[in-house]
């Protein structure tokens, strides 16, 4: 199997094994080796749509196009469709939940990027809720989004955080632009971009600031029971969790904690904490809404031509400094800033 076969998943499997491994919790431990197990499967291949997107004098739909299925415990997809676009209320918060993260995050990139859904060109929006037993997981499948409901002891049901949402879609939109490999430093890179944008759709959706913002990804994700706050801190890498039971928060914030390793397709959950920090604190000193700073020099390091499938760090990093200079002028304050903080992370020299 190779890495472009992996679904997309937000939880990390150092975290799931920690969670496999916790006697404290028999119920969530079940449900995490489940969980593990489904990140070797295969990717579903594309689903084909029953309509083609919808054209409006002759251009595409820029409307969302919202489709959620209940799974009800099973893992067969994509289950029974149980709301459609324009519908009320359905009263399962998974449900209601899933939809209106659908929506908060087409609008963000449509108003943002004028980009009409993941593929830019009206993609429908499918989702799927209640998947399996006490699933511990959500993921991009490639045309859809997975969501568990969790185990209750460690993790809360996973359509609670829109930056999940806006994350696993993202991955969807790094599919249809630059491809990122998902090995090593371009699979981190791959998982940092889904921060990014994960973070700037709920930031977006609240109408924070970058200093505003938590930057936290899958807050309110963990029950009371554990000792953290998100899967992984953007402002501090290394910090969202230190539970007795499930372990420290191992990502590093800059080159000198680089994990070199083979799980993880490379450490691409572990190593995205070091681009994360580098957009925070180019988001935070530009300062204002992080969207129209950092986010859209992001976007357009993420749509040119000069980041190939494979890129590291430091050419995503040199991408990104040249694209503030188009943007913003070169020498301009917005440049200064992502170039310092490629430096302070120890990407660049």
């Amino acid at each position: 199997m190779t890495a472009t076969d992996r679904i997309r998943s937000v939880v990390p499997p150092y975290l799931l094994r920690a969670v496999a491994d916790a006697d404290a919790y028999p119920r969530a431990a079940s449900a995490a080796r489940t969980a593990l197990a489904s990140l070797d499967t295969v990717r579903s291949p594309k689903e084909q749509h029953l309509t083609a997107p919808q054209q409006v004098a002759g251009t595409v739909d820029r409307s969302p196009r919202r489709t959620v299925s209940d799974a009800h415990g099973s893992t067969t997809l994509p289950g029974r469709v149980v709301r459609r676009e324009g519908d009320a209320d359905s009263g399962d918060a998974a449900v209601d939940e899933a939809y209106a993260g659908l929506g908060a995050t087409h609008a963000f990139w449509l108003d943002v990027f004028d980009r009409v859904s993941v593929d830019g060109a009206g993609l429908p929006l499918d989702a799927t809720v209640h998947f399996g037993q006490d699933y511990d997981n959500a993921y991009w499948n490639g045309s859809r989004m997975v969501f568990g409901d969790g185990d209750g002891e460690v993790f809360r049901r996973f359509t609670v955080a829109l930056d999940v949402i806006g994350h696993e879609l993202a991955h969807g939109v790094t599919q249809y632009t630059a491809d990122l490999t998902y090995q090593g430093q371009s699979g981190a890179l791959n998982e940092s971009v889904s921060d990014v944008f994960g973070s700037l759709v709920a930031q977006y959706t609240a109408g924070q600031t970058a200093e505003q913002a938590s930057w936290l990804i899958g807050e309110g994700l963990f029950t009371e029971a554990v000792h953290g706050v998100a899967l992984r801190s953007m402002r501090a890498p290394g910090t969202a969790y230190d539970d007795p039971v499930l372990g420290k928060d191992p990502q590093p914030a800059t080159m000198a904690g680089y994990v070199d390793t083979t799980d993880d397709q490379g450490g691409v959950h572990t190593n995205s904490g070091i681009p994360n920090h580098a957009f925070f604190l180019a988001a935070t000193a530009i300062g204002g809404y992080a969207w129209q700073g950092a986010g859209a020099v992001w976007w357009d390091a993420l749509t040119s031509s000069s980041v190939t499938a494979s890129i590291d760090f430091a050419g995503f990093a040199t991408v990104t400094v040249d694209a503030a200079g188009t943007r913003f002028g070169d020498g301009s304050a917005q440049q200064t800033a992502v170039r310092t903080a490629w430096q302070t992370v120890g990407v660049l020299a």
